[in-house]
């Protein structure tokens, strides 16, 4: 499968995740729904990784390569605490599209940070999603 089905799939994922999530959060904290999720991720993560990754890969993982995942992480773990008090506060309906923006600010960062190169088509299509997300979230 190409990056594509891949990403397709990432989406409908991610679907699932919000609205078993609104339903997660109803009667707990916020924060202790997300440490309970991601456990949960760390426990299945870690057992793909060590069902698929070869031998020896772990001890070749670079300091330069761990430094990276790790401040991902710490995103990551930024994200997913404010995702779930959104969710807890407002609609799934409402608080996904918003959330979606991710793909406006990764066009965005990309192009100034990693030296993408941005179009004016790919300005276009964050502009259209921005706009929609927008649409969605404001009812």
């Amino acid at each position: 499968m190409n990056w594509l089905g891949w990403s397709l799939l990432s989406a409908v994922f991610a679907a699932a995740t919000a609205l078993l999530a609104k339903r997660g959060v109803e009667n707990i904290d916020s924060h202790l729904a997300t440490a309970i999720r991601t456990t949960v991720v760390l426990v299945f993560a870690w057992g793909v990784a060590l069902a698929f990754a070869p031998s020896g890969a772990l001890a070749a993982v670079s300091r330069r390569t761990w430094l990276w995942l790790i401040l991902s992480g710490l995103a990551t773990g930024l994200s997913w605490l404010c995702y779930f008090r959104a969710l807890q506060l407002g609609e799934a309906s409402r608080v996904a599209p918003i959330d979606k923006l991710s793909v406006v600010f990764v066009v965005l960062f990309a192009a100034v940070f990693l030296g993408e190169t941005l179009t004016a088509r790919g300005l276009l299509g964050a502009g259209l999603i921005a706009a929609g997300a927008a649409l969605l979230a404001l009812k």
